[in-house]
């Protein structure tokens, strides 16, 4: 059975497929491909149907992954019902999603950096009003936290992601 994994974040044009895309890189280099799905949404409408921001594709470029073939979308409430894992990349967020998810449902909602070593619970900050650095400081905190996630996913605490950096 796979383990459904979705990334959230406001627009779902910078953070959450910066992290659908080092998690995707995570997988595979951990060799889970088919064994967990992987998505990303927002929790506002404003760039639906866009692809990720052109200085998040660039920082991710050059770590070794393209996140060019994804569209921002909005989370639904199927959403709720299909994740088995819902990470958000901030407070805001993770507030708006509990306050519309299901009771049944709370427990799948995290925040991101509950799962690194490095920024334990912390927010990946909105880096679309910054310049690149913002981007590339959100990959940082990004990679650190899904290597903790392929490390819960498999139980296995050697897992180490190879840094694009």
């Amino acid at each position: 059975m796979a383990v459904r994994v979705l990334f959230v974040c406001m627009g779902n044009i910078c953070r959450s497929p910066m992290a659908e895309g080092m998690f995707r890189k995570a997988v595979r280099e951990a060799g889970l491909e088919g064994r967990v799905e992987i998505d990303s949404a927002g929790t506002h409408a404003y760039h639906v149907g866009s692809p990720p921001d052109p200085r998040a594709q660039q920082a991710i470029r050059q770590r070794g992954e393209d996140i060019s073939d994804l569209r921002g979308r909005k989370v639904v409430d199927a959403d709720f019902e299909r994740f088995d894992h819902i990470l958000v990349m901030d407070r805001d967020n993770y507030e708006r999603l509990i306050e519309r998810a299901p009771a049944q449902h709370h427990g799948k909602i995290r925040r991101l950096l509950s799962f690194s070593r490095k920024w334990p619970n912390l927010d990946v900050v909105d880096p679309y009003y910054g310049g690149a650095q913002g981007f590339e400081d959100n990959l940082d905190m990004i990679e650190d936290a899904v290597q903790g996630l392929i490390r819960e996913i498999t139980g296995d605490t050697r897992v180490k992601m190879r840094s694009g950096r």
